[in-house]
């Protein structure tokens, strides 16, 4: 693939720069340009009218892609038009090799058949059929618009890495860059033989791209008065019309920043001039698409905020932050000078009714916001009455330290309720709330009846519902029909999100009013009896579980409970309901976090008899063939390598006196001084069945967790039920006393297998399962993401994040290079979001506290200081830490407002443990943190506000 610098051609006669100096002109040129300085001329003269032959339209039209492929390459071309593959891929149109620079299509057209312009885009076929695609969608012609019969466009291939695409996402180019964007004025030409077209994201208010080059229409290199170019309304295209009908060729040119305030030249764009070859013809339009400016493209860099809605204090809220209460934290983040806010998952999870729905990674639906987030108020203002009621419930939930999610969901239920009741007809009445439906009808009204259904049968488990149990689209047509008895009960739901969404979409719009883009998250799974997997059971495996394999955080590994994706499926019908979950998000946000987004490359699937994520394993995977053991010499014990290995040292080990009771009521013994689990407590899920019954004590907990140990002592899982001869492994076996009991010489030969399952063998399977995900499901959306890539990271995972342009994220206390200790923020690629600590972590000054060893090496080696390390985070700890994020070369660095208030003493909370918002560790940890100052107390901080705006502003990050 070619890469950017190399995108301009080069030959003896090219006019290059000297480095670091503007382009000098040769004596015989310079000469020619001083006879004719009188009588110089930047923008061509009108063509003088004569009587020609009328153009009936475009005849023929030649596509000419400058890239250099490899032996067993490709290249196609795919447009919205019939004779361009109508869209399809599979009917792209494959283009002709016609030397090492350039391949080259030519198509008969008739202009008649056109409605309209005409995008296109390329797409590379690789030897092994993998397709690459020319990333954006922004190359277009109009053939009705044009007065000649043959169009030949020369373009340029845009990589989807390119740091450049990301200021074309949409936080970028309706937000953060919307006000730099400035109207010129071009002159125009009668008769155009050439446009030329380029693209730049990051040019200075008041500042355009310019051309110059050899020859009169370009000025012979005069710096001082360079033609201009412009750029239209909702165009990514810097464009210039140009008559070149009387130059001679080749002309070198080249790309320049004007300052049209100043009006002056700003620089040239660096690498090699451009050389224009082909001279005009007549009835002939060269259109010449000269991809990216060469210019810094990785100056730009932003700071922000990570809170989750429900975290922020208001001194006027109800326990719980709102949607509403966005605009308050907007209004901190401008005088901060932080340009994003970063939240959690805002989706419904009202499984329960109880405070287990606080987990925001378990909604019930992946389109349907939380209830919890809506402002009463608003919605109430001419009712004295219900105004009261919330007054005094206000009084008593917002005094509380942390959320009290029943007393504040309950009391919102009841009211919505009597909200509804008054005004809930005149609002389903609305022509807002019908445009609203019928764009979310696809999972608006499978939710409305879902929720609906739950309350009536009492459980969200759909398999216990007497009715229903099986979604039929008929059937749920019928019951949420308006004549039907339960079309008022269901219609609540449709007015909830209605409300909710119109309150979220003018947190949002208020925030880009003001310049701060909004950052979702997108939560890899979806919950196992919610309406997402009720309504479409096909897409997921209701046979497993997903979480997340043992790592420094969760030794026995995670398990989410999830199903996993059945990702066959999904990509049979083109991904269509990742498709409307991004666009979903498009609503709302500008940017997203694609969370545990190694979930596209292999899931982390777990048996639905295991209750710890530690007995799961990646799917898919490529397993062990039994013959694979013999060749390395190891001899295959099926039986010992597959079952649980168990003797009388290892239940001393972990059960101690308690070793006689457990052999007694769970184990039977084999007769050769093994053990085997009784066939009743022979899977974790039927070991937890029978505690769950048992008083919860300490006893009963330390024989439950025994007992999940010694069922998870394999080495081997046999990669399907009967399948003697091909295996997965456990991960981790060389912590196992099954492993630790083998042979010295066995031990060797199996880690060498081990290593080679989990790191060599599956890397370029798994890089293919995600290039058949990710750049279809990134075409979908025009947001910018980042990916969650941590943890256990596939060897090709940076490659592909990389190829799509996808942001990383970079944690100082987990380096992804396993012989480094902590990653350094000043070692982070730009296209990353850098960060010292993130909702499922403790916070930096938790973390002080936490391994006295580490942050002893920490404070000598990442901090550079001499000595002991504070056993507590100072204030000037915690600033060194964050300013060392605000300094990266990342594109972005964000903060937990936890992390921001700890660098001052007296604003930051006094124990750092009640600042963490999760533990992974803990399925049942209850999300509750409240920040402990409101927001109206922290916009008096001056001081504090305007210290940190000044660290970003001093970092680059304004």
């Amino acid at each position: 693939m070619t890469s950017k610098t190399a995108q301009v051609a080069t030959t003896k006669k090219t006019i290059a720069p000297k480095k670091g100096q503007p382009v000098s002109v040769p004596e015989v040129v310079t000469k020619k340009k001083n006879t004719a300085a009188k009588k110089k001329v930047k923008t061509p003269p009108a063509a003088k009218k004569s009587a020609v032959k009328a153009v009936t339209g475009v005849k023929h039209i030649t596509f000419q892609l400058r890239f250099h492929t490899s032996f067993g390459q490709d290249l196609l071309i795919l447009g919205d038009h019939p004779l361009l593959g109508n869209g399809q891929p599979e009917q792209a149109v494959p283009m002709q090799y016609f030397n090492e620079e350039y391949w080259v299509l030519t198509v008969p057209f008739e202009t008649a058949d056109c409605t309209g312009p005409v995008t296109y885009h390329y797409l590379l076929r690789n030897a092994d059929g993998s397709i690459q695609h020319d990333w954006g969608n922004d190359k277009s012609f109009d053939p009705k618009s044009l007065k000649v019969t043959e169009l030949h466009i020369i373009d340029t291939w845009n990589y989807a890495g390119y740091f450049e695409n990301a200021f074309y996402t949409e936080p970028f180019t309706k937000v953060l860059l919307r006000s730099n964007a400035i109207h010129v004025k071009t002159k125009k030409v009668t008769s155009v033989s050439h446009i030329l077209s380029v693209k730049t994201p990051l040019l200075q208010k008041g500042q355009t791209v310019c051309v110059l080059g050899s020859g009169n229409t370009f000025g012979y290199w005069d710096s001082s008065d360079p033609l201009l170019m412009s750029k239209d309304d909702g165009s990514d295209f810097y464009r210039i019309e140009l008559n070149l009908s009387k130059e001679n060729f080749p002309i070198a040119y080249k790309y320049g920043v004007y300052d049209t305030i100043a009006q002056r030249l700003v620089r040239y764009e660096d690498g090699n001039n451009r050389i224009l070859h082909e001279a005009s013809v007549k009835d002939k339009l060269m259109m010449v698409n000269d991809g990216f400016a060469v210019l810094p493209n990785n100056v730009w860099k932003g700071a922000g905020v990570a809170i989750p809605v429900f975290s922020i204090r208001t001194e006027h809220g109800l326990g719980v932050g709102e949607f509403t209460d966005l605009k308050k934290m907007v209004d901190w983040a401008v005088k901060a000078g932080l340009k994003m806010i970063q939240l959690l998952p805002v989706n419904d999870t009202t499984a329960t009714h109880s405070w287990t729905d606080s987990y925001p990674y378990a909604a019930i639906s992946a389109f349907a916001l939380h209830p919890l987030y809506l402002n009463l108020d608003a919605l109430v203002k001419d009712d004295v009455k219900l105004q009261k009621q919330i007054n005094v419930e206000k009084a008593k939930l917002n005094a509380l330290p942390e959320i009290d999610y029943e007393a504040v969901i309950g009391f919102k239920t009841k009211l919505i309720q009597k909200i509804y009741t008054a005004k809930g007809q005149d609002t389903l009445s609305s022509a807002g709330f019908q445009e609203y439906f019928e764009q979310n009808k696809h999972w608006l009204q499978s939710y409305a009846a879902f929720c609906y259904l739950r309350d009536q049968y009492g459980t969200v488990d759909f398999n216990q519902w007497p009715a229903y149990r099986h979604f039929n689209q008929q059937e749920i047509d019928f019951l949420t029909a308006r004549e039907s008895a339960a079309h008022t009960e269901i219609a609540l739901h449709y007015y909830v999100q209605y409300q909710l969404h119109v309150q979220l979409k003018e947190a949002t719009a208020y925030a880009h009013d003001h310049g701060i883009i909004v950052k979702g998250d997108i939560a890899i799974g979806v919950y196992r009896h919610g309406a997402d997997a009720w309504q479409h059971p096909e897409l997921y495996h209701m046979d497993a579980q997903a979480g997340a394999p043992p790592d420094d955080f969760a030794v026995a590994g995670q398990n989410w409970g999830f199903p996993t994706y059945n990702w066959q499926q999904m990509q049979a019908d083109g991904f269509a309901w990742w498709k409307q979950r991004f666009e979903q998000m498009g609503y709302y946000f500008d940017a997203f976090r694609i969370d545990h987004i190694l979930g596209f490359f292999r899931i982390w699937s777990i048996p639905m008899d295991a209750v710890e994520g530690i007995l799961g394993r990646f799917v898919p995977a490529i397993p062990v063939h039994i013959n694979e053991f013999q060749q390395r010499g190891i001899s295959f014990d099926h039986h010992r390598f597959t079952k649980p290995f168990i003797n009388d040292n290892i239940l001393w080990e972990l059960f101690g006196y308690d070793n006689e009771l457990v052999k007694k009521e769970f184990l039977d013994y084999d007769g050769f001084g093994h053990y085997t689990l009784k066939p009743s407590f022979a899977t974790q899920r039927k070991v937890e069945t029978h505690f769950h019954t048992l008083e919860q004590d300490e006893q009963h907990e330390k024989v439950k967790k025994g007992l999940y140990n010694l069922i998870s002592n394999v080495i081997l899982f046999p990669a399907a039920e009967n399948d003697h001869e091909h295996f997965h492994f456990r991960i981790g076996i060389e912590n196992t006393s099954s492993y630790r009991y083998l042979d010295t010489h066995v031990q060797g030969l199996l880690k060498d297998l081990y290593v080679d399952y989990f790191y060599r063998r599956q890397d370029e399977f798994w890089k293919q399962e995600a290039l058949q995900k990710l750049p279809a499901l990134k075409r979908v959306t025009n947001m910018l993401i980042c990916g969650e890539d941590l943890g256990m990271v596939p060897d090709c995972v940076p490659d592909v994040m990389k190829q799509l342009g996808l942001l990383s994220l970079e944690i100082q206390r987990m380096p992804k290079d396993p012989k480094k200790d902590f990653f350094h923020p000043n070692d982070a690629p730009y296209l990353s979001v850098v960060t010292p600590s993130t909702h499922d972590m403790s916070t930096i000054r938790g973390w002080w506290e936490e391994d006295r060893e580490r942050i002893q090496q920490f404070y000598n080696h990442e901090l550079g200081q001499w000595g002991e390390a504070p056993a507590y985070c100072e204030a000037w700890i915690n600033q060194a830490i964050v300013l060392q994020h605000l300094y990266s070369p990342a594109m972005w660095a964000v903060f937990q407002l936890q992390d921001l208030l700890g660098m001052n003493a007296a604003l930051r909370r006094e124990d750092p443990n009640q600042e963490r918002i999760n533990i992974p560790a803990n399925p049942k940890h209850y999300w509750r943190y409240r920040m402990h100052l409101s927001m109206e107390e922290l916009m008096k901080e001056v001081s504090f506000t305007n210290e940190l705006k000044g660290y970003i502003e001093a970092s680059g990050r304004s």
